[in-house]
């Protein structure tokens, strides 16, 4: 645990000593904030209820581009400048590795929706807002996130180049954040079942309702599991080959 911490913290150093860091997070909360209040038809001022259900809406997209811009680094950088190799001839595993990556990627998602939480504060102070079902929501996005960081770490460990691993973080996401939702539509019965079960915003929107069911929590949590192995599978091949 204290290896898989100090690589934690050297990323997350190294994220806020970079003018880049304070850029993608200030243009995450600028896309979320313009979005939830400002935006038109769905805004929180045009629907008059004391509900974030349209910043949970507008975070579901926003993750989603967001994860990849700070996951795309993790590996491929370290691959790319030879500190990889260095790393692995310290006491610590390519299992390591990867989990003090994804932490550290984690926690800089969860740090920038803590910013979020005075629209929290903001709407509770203008109605009755469900309490319930914004914490679920919140619960739903870091579990989210999770699971994006967890394909962006992967996506990284796979190439040297932070824009291609970028583009394959958004290319595997894309299948759980959509497509598998579009095809349960055109699916046969038999199939359409598992497609619904594989998409992400079908357990997002369950979640985001106040319904934290067991079922939703084990998938996104089976899906950050897998690709752990996936990312400590291709560090190993990469790291020897």
């Amino acid at each position: 645990m204290k290896h898989i911490w100090t690589i934690c913290k050297r990323e997350v150093n190294a994220f806020f000593s970079s003018l880049t860091a304070y850029i993608i997070l200030i243009v995450f909360l600028a896309v979320s904030g313009f979005f939830t209040w400002l935006g038109g038809s769905g805004d929180l001022f045009f629907v008059g209820q004391a509900s974030l259900n349209t910043f949970f809406g507008i975070a579901f997209w926003t993750l989603f581009f967001f994860i990849p811009a700070i996951t795309m680094r993790m590996l491929a950088e370290e691959r790319r400048s030879g500190t990889l190799e260095l790393l692995a001839t310290k006491p610590v595993t390519d299992f390591q590795i990867v989990i003090g990556k994804w932490l550290a990627s984690w926690l800089l998602v969860i740090i920038s929706l803590l910013f979020t939480l005075p629209y929290y504060i903001t709407v509770a102070n203008l109605g009755n807002i469900d309490h319930g079902a914004t914490i679920a929501g919140y619960v739903a996005l870091i579990l989210i996130s999770g699971v994006y960081t967890s394909v962006g770490i992967f996506a990284s460990s796979l190439t040297q180049n932070q824009i291609v691993a970028l583009i394959l973080s958004l290319f595997i996401g894309v299948f759980f954040h959509l497509l598998f939702g579009i095809s349960a539509s055109v699916l046969p019965d038999w199939l359409s079942g598992i497609a619904e079960f594989l998409d992400l915003q079908f357990h997002y929107s369950t979640l985001t309702r106040g319904v934290i069911t067991l079922e939703s929590v084990v998938y996104m949590i089976s899906l950050i599991l897998i690709g752990f192995v996936l990312s400590t599978a291709s560090l190993r091949r990469r790291m020897w080959t």
